[in-house]
């Protein structure tokens, strides 16, 4: 049985003369945590839009739960769920509220926003602030909030956009636990971070440098390869090549 989730073949991205995305290719499997990382210009922030169906390759191909990238933006976005560093909770309206909004953007029933949502509450141990403006919750909150709401349609795959950044080093801890949780039950996480100790907890890794996948594996064979004791000196030494930044 083919678990393959996203997959992506010699993926492009020209903007006139530039190329921000070069050729890259990779596979990402059914509950597999997938690092996705570079240097600011490396070209991570326009692949992952591609696979978010927010944007168009120029050529090569590739599938996002089954939608191609060059046609099926629409679909992609209705299948996937997303979560970025800049949260689009809404403060003004309560807990609840905003669980009942995304919802129904997905495309759910009331049926199963009410199922789903009480679910998620009583996992975060947020029952009891059902009715609580999002706006008062402490940052942390917030933070595992929307990741529930991004995953409360139950999509194949989550994409997370640096979502600890600006957070303490606790809380980061209990948002990888959500993560793991999610990723145990099947759920596909792709994940950008700028924290290195973060890369180690992921399943596979992806180094991207000027537009290209300069290295791709497990966090344990990239540091045997490179002779590094962590990810920050691999990511180091691979970043020291870059020819271009934002």
């Amino acid at each position: 049985m083919n678990d393959v989730v996203i997959s992506v073949r010699e993926l492009t991205k020209r903007f006139c003369n530039f190329t921000a995305v070069d050729h890259i290719s990779f596979d990402v499997h059914k509950g597999e945590i997938f690092g996705f990382l570079g240097a600011n210009g490396a070209g991570k922030t326009t692949a992952m839009r591609i696979l978010c169906g927010l944007s168009y390759p120029t050529s090569g191909s590739g599938t996002v739960a089954g939608y191609d990238v060059m046609h099926d933006g629409e679909e992609i976005k209705r299948h996937i769920g997303y979560m970025s560093q800049r949260f689009s909770l809404y403060n003004d309206l309560t807990v609840w509220e905003n669980m009942r909004l995304f919802a129904g953007i997905y495309g759910l029933t009331s049926k199963q926003t009410e199922q789903r949502s009480t679910e998620l509450l009583d996992r975060l141990n947020f029952s009891s602030e059902r009715n609580t403006l999002v706006g008062s919750l402490p940052l942390g909150w917030k933070q595992k909030l929307s990741f529930a709401i991004a995953t409360i349609h139950r999509p194949e795959v989550v994409f997370l956009d640096e979502p600890t950044g600006g957070v303490d080093p606790v809380t980061r801890r209990q948002f990888w636990e959500l993560i793991y949780e999610a990723a145990n039950e099947g759920t596909t996480i792709f994940v950008t971070t700028h924290y290195m100790d973060e890369a180690e907890y992921c399943s596979r890794l992806s180094i991207m440098v000027d537009g290209k996948v300069q290295a791709l594996d497990t966090p344990a064979r990239l540091k045997q390869q490179y002779a590094a004791e962590s990810m920050d000196e691999v990511f180091r030494t691979l970043a020291r090549g870059a020819k271009r930044g934002e």
